[in-house]
């Protein structure tokens, strides 16, 4: 272990023990009729279709539906995310949590913009690398979601000596906008984000 780290014995938790909803559907397939443990890494394909079936355009389908994302989907997005100074998950460390995000409704009856809130909770109250850690959540869900969503990260209250400041510095647009114009920054980002799939 590199001696300059923050927390050189940080507390990780069993991959078996995060909340998943990709385990619950790979089970049931198995139980349908997969073969195992390759099912998922080859496409199926239906070669016997219809030839003379319509093909399903994109303005076919309804534009008013709208995909639904709850904090299952956000956690999954995020949970995979490489810790900065481990090789570990941000969702090993539970550093995220599913009990710690929430989306909430738009404010507005005229608005159809949804907020999403994630606390994090760095594995000691003195990391010094808390914002990084969350400017690659934010990075991730600006990335991962659609126009329809704004991202609030947030350090977790009483989990950091420096909360508040994190916080302010988070939640700063002009902030973080200067802090992805710095090319150090950003390949610590790519590093992190490397790992979500």
């Amino acid at each position: 272990m590199e001696p300059d780290k923050d927390n050189a014995n940080p507390t990780i938790l069993n991959p078996s023990d995060l909340p998943s909803r990709r385990r619950e559907s790979s089970v049931k397939k198995r139980e349908d009729g997969g073969t195992g443990l390759f099912d998922d890494l080859v496409s199926s394909y239906n070669y016997l279709g219809d030839p003379f079936e319509r093909p399903v355009s994109s303005s076919d389908s309804d534009d008013d539906s709208v995909e639904d994302i709850d904090e299952q989907e956000i956690y999954d997005l995020i949970s995979s995310i490489s810790d900065p100074e481990h090789p570990l998950s941000l969702g090993s460390l539970a550093v995220v949590n599913l009990p710690d995000i929430r989306i909430l409704p738009p404010t507005s009856p005229h608005s159809s913009i949804s907020t999403v809130v994630v606390e994090i909770t760095p594995t000691i109250t003195h990391c010094s690398l808390a914002t990084v850690i969350g400017l690659g959540v934010r990075v991730r869900l600006e990335q991962a979601l659609p126009p329809r969503f704004r991202v609030d990260v947030r350090i977790k209250k009483g989990t950091h000596s420096t909360d508040e400041a994190v916080n302010k510095q988070l939640g700063d647009k002009e902030r973080v906008a200067a802090a992805l114009e710095n090319g150090t920054l950003m390949g610590v980002l790519r590093k992190m984000l490397s790992t979500c799939e």
